[in-house]
């Protein structure tokens, strides 16, 4: 779940097998950035693998006529089954434990028996899980049926910007290295990036800093990264223009030519050599 940029969240309360080399015996946070610990990082990987698992379960039941109320319904069922706590669900009053977007609704989008999934749709699905006082968070989109070839190309290369982004992640690059290794595929192959929304830093607090842009900027002081931050990378890529607006439900944002938009997102751990990616889908066993 995405960063306004233009209104950061206050602090708050949390809602309701792999090597580290990330450690480090520095202090605890780095321009209000917390640098989790070993167990930290342990309780982090737990709840983004319960992320994972989740959104990979969704992507095989997502099928034409099933709702976004189904998949939501789902989401908590399975969240709560693993002994975690949907992050979302009552978080600034969101009412669902995923957001749902389709085709151009941006982020946000509040799931709906009404809202039928159907074929040629692209679908956002963006959860979170609380566990063990961790947050994990994670999105993908998923393509329904056969998409047309531009959805399926702009799809594309919104998780190619992801990874982009994911691959400038090491102790010693820069925030900005990361936005401007996103913004440059994007734009390379003709689409926009929204502005409005951002990642995150993320652990404790859903929302923690820093704020992880997907555009280069000098509106925020250049984070040097450090082993141990752990950042949710979001890329949101439109088809048409970055302009977005917000429905009168107050959550849901699309776009203002009704282009189509995509988006995906990883938890992502520094590491003193480079990142671990703690929602990969791929860690989940089958």
């Amino acid at each position: 779940m995405n960063f306004l940029t233009n209104l950061l969240f206050p602090k708050t309360k949390s809602s309701s097998n792999n090597t580290t080399d990330a450690l480090p015996p520095m202090k605890k946070s780095v321009r209000g950035i917390h640098i989790k610990s070993a167990p930290e990082i342990e309780k982090m990987r737990a709840s983004s693998l319960i992320v994972a698992t989740v959104l990979k379960e969704i992507t095989s039941l997502v099928k034409p006529g099933i709702t976004t109320a189904d998949l939501d319904a789902y989401a908590e069922q399975r969240i709560r089954e693993m002994g975690a706590t949907p992050s979302f669900k009552g978080y600034y009053g969101f009412p669902a434990s995923i957001c749902s977007s389709i085709n151009h609704e941006v982020v946000h989008g509040i799931p709906n028996k009404k809202k039928v999934i159907r074929p040629g749709d692209i679908l956002k699905v963006d959860t979170g899980a609380y566990y063990q006082g961790f947050h994990g968070d994670s999105c993908i989109t998923i393509a329904v049926g056969k998409v047309g070839k531009d959805a399926a190309k702009l799809v594309k290369v919104a998780e190619e910007c992801l990874y982009k982004g994911i691959e400038q992640v090491k102790a010693g690059n820069f925030l900005l290295d990361v936005a401007g290794a996103i913004e440059d595929h994007a734009k390379g192959n003709g689409y926009s990036v929204v502005e409005e929304y951002t990642g995150h830093g993320v652990g404790k607090n859903l929302h923690e800093p820093p704020s992880v842009f997907n555009f280069r900027t000098n509106k925020m002081h250049n984070v040097r990264l450090k082993a141990g931050m752990t950042l949710a990378i979001e890329p949101i890529i439109n088809a048409g223009s970055k302009k977005t607006k917000t429905l009168r439900d107050r959550w849901t944002v699309v776009t203002v030519d009704n282009n189509l938009s995509a988006q995906f997102e990883h938890t992502v751990l520094v590491t003193k050599n480079g990142y671990e990616i703690l929602t990969d889908r791929s860690l989940v066993s089958s």
